[in-house]
């Protein structure tokens, strides 16, 4: 007998109906059986949200030839739980999300429902990638990602990972003859320097935009910024154990209660 074919659980934030999911889903079908459970609507920003208080709604939808696919009414979290628990029964050999529509590089993972699913995938012991593409366009060209995303899922799926590992991918907006290459890079030190835009409805009442520029403050060559900024793809292992190692020692040494 053969191998028993992997089962590659697909999500992403942008909605089942995303372009974004449906070039990963071509991107990694030959790799092997592809199930698809993805928000129902827009989830953009959610982070590791997760719906409590209200009920949730699957519904298996035909939109994807030869592919099992469910659209769920709450966050991508919630894509994941319900996937294992009440679609595969079981963990999926591994779990990819996206193609994201925009960047999740830098501190741009903390917001990230992309990269919240996948995480919670990999908080289950599943080997997990997130995917995004710095082209935030509805019809852009996903030629480029979807070479990466197989790319980068074969290897995963052909490597003995350990439990819990989590991938950070982004790519960047970049003719094929330009591309460098994939990078394994860190994170890079850089966040969103924001404000509100106060404005006023017709009635007067004040509301709300948040505005905000993005701030690289690091110089290393070696971070996902600089890898976008160079025409690579950069992947960054990623973990869910917050804890700062060294000033728990330090704090262990110093500090007494």
């Amino acid at each position: 007998m053969g191998k028993e074919e992997k089962v590659i659980l697909v999500t992403n934030d942008d909605g089942v109906t995303a372009p974004g999911i449906r070039a990963l889903i071509e991107a990694v079908a030959p790799l092997g059986k592809v199930v698809v459970v993805a928000p129902d609507s827009p989830q953009s920003g959610k982070g590791h949200a997760i719906t409590i208080g209200v009920p949730l709604r699957l519904n298996q939808v035909d939109i994807f030839e030869g592919i099992e696919a469910w659209q769920c009414s709450g966050t991508p979290v919630d894509c994941v739980k319900l996937a294992r628990d009440k679609i595969l029964h079981r963990k999926p050999d591994i779990c990819v999300s996206g193609i994201n529509h925009g960047a999740n590089h830098s501190i741009n993972i903390i917001y990230s429902g992309t990269m919240s699913a996948a995480m919670e995938a990999a908080i289950e012991g599943i080997p997990s990638v997130g995917f995004s593409y710095l082209d935030y366009s509805f019809d852009a060209d996903f030629t480029l990602p979807k070479q990466v995303a197989h790319t980068v899922t074969k290897k995963m799926l052909h490597s003995e990972l350990p439990a819990g590992t989590l991938f950070n991918v982004n790519i960047p907006v970049v003719k094929a003859a330009d591309f460098s290459g994939i990078k394994v890079c860190r994170q890079a030190n850089a966040k969103w320097v924001e404000e509100f835009d106060e404005r006023r409805d017709p009635h007067g009442k004040k509301y709300y935009w948040l505005t905000g520029e993005f701030k690289n403050q690091d110089t290393g060559n070696d971070t996902d910024v600089w890898a976008l900024e160079n025409n690579y793809a950069s992947l960054v292992p990623v973990q869910f154990d917050l804890t700062h190692y060294k000033l728990k020692q330090q704090l262990e040494t110093e500090w007494t209660f």
